[in-house]
């Protein structure tokens, strides 16, 4: 599998595994964390949760998961809740998350979206933490062009990476997000890559020319939809699923590459906005 290099050069997979909705069902708990294991014993070694899925249940799934395995061959990524990314709260929100998940530290870090905490105070306690030794580095979810400025303005420059909602039909981040990553040195991580509705996933499977992909590479529609996101080297993406079978095809997406005709045609049917739109969020 291809890498993406976060700002500070650390090589992390292109394609990890979500956790949203993990963990929060007994009757397909087994079930996901079979899949969870499958997984990192098949490349899947980053993996992204969160102390808001489930509330901590996704954070316990995946620590039951990772047991077996060699702690330092794993990229974890959990992410703080926006109220909680305060000198008063961050430092007990940060254990609570290395409890449940069963280790001694995070590889990244991640304020969940923008909140009242002044940057400034989040930026201090996350390098405090990496001081301490209960996280390796840190960056950002749901911010947008002007957030990344001001959270740079406010001494952010280690910021790691944005984690964002970014598919075949949520392509606004293209226009000056992904731009101004690029020019600091920070990727994208791209949450949700198969669609965050129903009805835009209908429209993308529906299309011909990424049913024609499809079928040339003998993959499904959702294959190519991710094959598209992860085409750009400073883009990488975390995929939820609740089963080896999901595994399996999000490990071949990963390695599927479509031909430059293809890209533009799907290109052609879902073209990027000219022009400044507001950012998705789930």
């Amino acid at each position: 599998m291809k890498t993406v290099r976060l700002k500070d050069g650390t090589p992390v997979p292109a394609l990890g595994f979500g956790t949203w909705y993990l963990g929060e069902s007994s009757q397909s708990y087994e079930k996901e964390l079979e899949s969870l294991q499958y997984g990192i014993e098949n490349g899947l070694t980053l993996i992204d949760t969160a102390e808001m899925y489930g509330e901590g249940a996704a954070e316990e799934l995946v620590g039951r998961a990772i047991r077996p395995y060699e702690r330092e061959k794993l990229f974890l990524v959990s992410k703080v809740y926006p109220w909680n990314a305060g000198r008063d709260h961050i430092f007990t929100a940060c254990e609570n998350s290395l409890e449940r998940l069963g280790t001694d530290y995070l590889d990244l870090y991640l304020l969940h979206w923008n909140g009242n905490v002044p940057y400034e105070e989040t930026i201090e306690c996350m390098e405090e933490l990496i001081r301490q030794g209960k996280i390796r580095r840190w960056g950002v979810s749901n911010l947008d062009t002007d957030d990344m400025e001001s959270l740079i303005q406010a001494g952010g420059e280690n910021c790691q990476t944005d984690q964002v909602l970014y598919h075949l039909g949520s392509r606004g981040v293209e226009y000056d997000l992904l731009p101004w990553l690029r020019r600091h040195g920070m990727p994208l991580m791209a949450y949700s890559p198969l669609g965050h509705s129903a009805a835009i996933r209908r429209r993308i499977i529906a299309n011909s020319a990424v049913c024609q992909a499809a079928e040339a590479h003998h993959a499904s529609v959702y294959q190519v939809m991710l094959a598209f996101v992860l085409r750009q080297d400073n883009v990488f993406a975390v995929v939820k699923a609740s089963s080896i079978d999901h595994v399996k095809d999000n490990l071949a997406a990963a390695e599927l590459q479509l031909t430059p005709e293809e890209y533009v045609a799907i290109d052609a049917a879902f073209p990027a906005p000219k022009q400044k739109t507001a950012l998705d969020m789930l």
